[in-house]
């Protein structure tokens, strides 16, 4: 009897645990899936497809399932808003790190930092209950006035991907969902939900589509954020040919396509063109509250209905619902997601870190009179011995330290406020002028005019500062400037609309606001000039023969200043290389040779006529030299690079390099391996494109490091658009390592 009883029991156990497979973590992924799946009314599919507050999808409460709980990255978690409002919830425990722009990671190159920062960022969306971050993005900086270019990654697909992928990986390890965006082409801000893109297949394939498909079949990402813009003349959200064709059809991803807000326009579309979970319809993506319900929505009771009639498959809703309950299993329901932990000195030291090795050093020379002779010598790093220098070239020998004028609004503006989504509320913020007055006690003393002004950050509209102000601004500057051994203009760009801004591009190739004839009148003053700029893009610099040094920070987060004062004293060498080409002139742009017709478009169409020629590529296609190049960056020390090897096995190219840094000071260099194919017939190729790249440990004076790089052979393919196929041609190619796409250093070859 007692044997009968236990094995009772031990059947009804086994039948508990076989109801609840869902429920059990250690079950294979799928078969929660199928039987969640199994268990779910019609309606409570419909459910989770669609949101159901500004920032959530829903779950299904009687099954225990959880929903989905999204915020806005990917430079920290947005702050926390009202239920059903754009409003702030005004929450006293929403204050977070704000990470480095992602182009100030990608000029980092360094593959370490990037799995850094999506750990670190990652943790802080855990503690906030996050289960998806929307974000990082990887759109392609085909044109410098895209006002959300400092989101993305660069102009290079494979730098974006090499960068993102590590990201990726860290994030998702510790079971936040990266929300890739935006899927696909949306380059440009200007008439973002309604412009066609016109594109060869062949530029699509190998340019815009690569990050993303490295992004899914080497990262995984679990979930993907459709674009705004159209492509084939239907909305990418719900872009059949894209989002089934290509990324769950050919790419065979398992993921879940979240709409843009605001991106879903068709029911019909939306049911059979890919898409799984529809955010913010019946709003303009930003301001405009809705009077419909979420269940008005075009994947909620309009597509009940259709399946309830029988006019839509059951296998159709079944299965977008697996790939959003696969996504809360592997986030909302992972029983490995970390606690996390939200401003940490470990963020805030993530945060530095990056921000260090993204600060670009663009110029660092002066005229100076040597022997008779005009020379350049450099102004960077402000060691206490090259202050003391500049103090003893000045006409007044009396004063105790360098006298050091900041000039410029950036020097105490808070660059993580504005931009549009990705605006950040920050615990805490070190402003540049807060940290050099730190940085230099001692060694100078520091004073500070504004110079210029800019007005508030709003979304989308501009706040126009008085004019009378500036000029004010501008003479007290520079009649400060004349007292001082050394100016540090701490300018550029900043999150306002039309500067690097979402909902809008900027107006013009120059920086804004007087700045190019401040700085011009400035260094006519005090040639000791310092230039800082941010900003998310390049920009005309017609004064920059006048100025001693300049640096490009991007947008550098909560430890900005700190990271700044560091590169500039020398206690932080500086090694970030440009991960956009910086034109002299914006004619310079490939796409801009094609008018209207390149950018922004005409009645709504845009034509990337110059193909799979922008950045870097145009330039060397059209012989017109740029101010710096793609992959370009000065160190104070410098580095010798032996002569490589290569070798071809299998299915990949293995290239090894010795780097030697033959400088004074400890320093990092990258090194750039770009491929140069052989020529083909019915195919014009440019004449080197980026394949790999890898970056030195901190090198002492004197020492080396073996580098190793490996291209796949599947990289060196170009997309036949007759065959419709990816072709490698056999040939010899030609390997080009440099420290820029301008400035090779050695070349070796391979057969294929």
């Amino acid at each position: 009897m007692k044997k009968i009883i236990c094995l009772t029991a031990w059947l009804i156990t086994a039948t508990a645990t076989q109801a609840q497979r869902y429920l059990d973590p250690q079950a294979p992924l799928e078969e929660r899936v199928k039987d969640a799946l199994s268990r779910m009314t019609t309606h409570e599919k419909i459910k989770v497809l669609h949101a159901q507050s500004k920032f959530t999808s829903a779950g299904v409460p009687r099954l225990g399932i959880r929903q989905l709980n999204m915020d806005d990255g990917p430079h920290g978690v947005r702050e926390e808003l009202e239920w059903n409002t754009w409003r702030p919830a005004r929450w006293t425990n929403d204050f977070v790190v704000a990470f480095p722009s992602l182009t100030c990671l990608a000029a980092t190159w360094n593959t370490a930092l990037s799995r850094l920062y999506g750990h670190s960022v990652s943790e802080e969306f855990a503690f906030r209950g996050k289960d998806i971050m929307l974000g990082p993005g990887v759109n392609i900086q085909r044109t410098p006035l895209n006002g959300r270019a400092f989101e993305y990654m660069g102009e290079d697909p494979v730098l974006a991907a090499e960068m993102v992928v590590p990201y990726i990986m860290a994030a998702q390890r510790n079971g936040v969902a990266c929300c890739l965006k935006h899927f696909v082409l949306n380059d440009q801000e200007t008439d973002r939900f309604s412009v066609n893109v016109n594109v060869s297949e062949r530029a699509l394939r190998e340019i815009y589509l690569y990050p993303f498909e490295q992004a899914v079949k080497r990262a995984h990402v679990w979930t993907i954020m459709g674009s705004y813009n159209l492509w084939q003349n239907v909305h990418c959200c719900h872009n059949d040919a894209l989002l089934n064709g290509i990324l769950k059809g050919e790419w065979q991803w398992d993921g879940a396509v979240v709409s843009d807000w605001g991106g879903t326009t068709n029911t019909q579309e939306a049911i059979y063109g890919g898409l799984d979970i529809e955010m913010g319809t019946y709003t303009d993506g930003k301001l405009k509250e809705s009077e419909f319900t979420y269940d008005d929505y075009y994947l909620a009771r309009p597509f009940e209905r259709l399946v309830d009639e029988g006019k839509v498959d059951m296998a159709v809703l079944d299965e977008k619902v697996s790939r959003v309950l696969r996504t809360i299993f592997r986030t909302a329901m992972n029983p490995q997601k970390v606690i996390g932990s939200q401003c940490s000195e470990a963020h805030y030291d993530a945060c530095r870190q990056i921000a260090e090795e993204g600060i670009v050093l663009l110029k660092n020379d002066r005229a100076k009179t040597i022997g008779g002779k005009e020379k350049p010598s450099p102004l960077l790093p402000l060691t206490p011995a090259r202050l003391s220098a500049i103090t003893a070239e000045g006409l007044d020998k009396t004063t105790n330290g360098a006298r050091i004028l900041v000039v410029g609004e950036n020097a105490t503006r808070s660059l993580t406020q504005g931009g549009g989504s990705s605006e950040l509320k920050t615990q805490r913020e070190v402003t540049p002028l807060e940290a050099l007055r730190k940085a230099m006690t001692g060694m100078a003393t520091i004073s500070y005019a504004q110079g210029y002004r800019s007005g508030r950050a709003i979304y989308d509209g501009v706040d126009k500062a008085d004019a009378a102000v500036g000029t004010q601004l501008k003479a007290e500057a520079i009649e400060k400037a004349k007292e001082a051994d050394l100016i540090i203009y701490i300018g550029g760009m900043n999150k306002n609309h039309r500067q690097d801004c979402e909902n809008g591009d900027r107006e013009s190739y120059d920086l804004s606001f007087g700045q190019n004839e401040l700085i011009s009148e400035l260094a006519a003053v005090q040639p000791n000039m310092v230039v800082v700029t941010f900003g998310g893009n390049p920009y005309a610099m017609p004064w920059i023969d006048k100025v001693g040094a300049l640096l490009h920070c991007w947008y550098l987060g909560s430890e900005s200043g700190t990271a700044l004062a560091r590169v500039l004293t020398g206690t932080v060498c500086p090694s970030g290389k440009l991960p956009v080409t910086f034109a002299k002139a914006y004619e310079d742009y490939p796409y801009v040779r094609y008018g209207k017709e390149a950018y922004p478009g005409i009645d709504k169409q845009v034509h990337y006529k110059e193909d799979v020629f922008l950045g870097y590529r145009g330039f060397e296609r059209n012989k017109c030299r740029p101010l710096f190049p793609f992959g370009f960056g000065l160190s104070y020390t410098s580095f010798d690079y032996d002569k490589p090897t290569a070798t071809a096995t299998g299915d990949s190219i293995a290239v090894t390099v010795s780097v030697t840094n033959s400088g004074s000071v400890a320093g990092k260099e990258t090194v750039q391996l770009y491929v140069s194919a052989p020529k083909n017939r019915q195919m014009e190729k440019p004449a080197k494109e980026l394949k790999a790249f890898a970056k030195t440990r901190l090198l002492q004076p004197g020492e080396s490091q073996t580098l190793h790089m490996t291209i796949a052979r599947s990289t060196l393919a170009s997309w036949n658009e007759t065959t419709r196929q990816w072709q490698t041609d056999a040939g010899r190619y030609t390997l080009l390592l440099g420290a820029s796409s301008g400035d090779i250093r050695r070349k070796t070859y391979v057969s294929l």
